[in-house]
């Protein structure tokens, strides 16, 4: 169900990117954010011969927090592939 601006929820998004990534061949996880995850954490993790790649999801205004900016550096720091997604189309060619 559409927000009440007629956007897709950021759930929406999330599950369509995860079903897309799975009909491609992606092994995909959601990463559930509780007490004790580690902070800022990406909403998915997927991965694919052998390759992972992390995916922040955000609505068309949603923005990143501090947390998750620090999060997304240290994946890259150490050669992880970060993406954030606002739609399907955002992972298209990139993956």
């Amino acid at each position: 169900m559409p927000s009440k601006t007629g956007q897709p929820l950021e759930s929406e998004i999330q599950r369509d990117i995860k079903t897309y990534l799975q009909m491609t061949g992606w092994f995909v996880v959601k990463i559930h954010q509780s007490l004790g995850c580690y902070p800022g954490i990406a909403d998915l993790y997927a991965i694919k011969n052998g390759e992972g790649i992390w995916i922040e999801v955000k609505t068309a205004k949603g923005k990143q927090s501090t947390l998750q900016r620090a999060f997304q550096d240290n994946i890259e720091l150490h050669g992880g592939r970060y993406y954030v997604a606002r739609s399907i189309d955002d992972l298209r060619g990139s993956i």
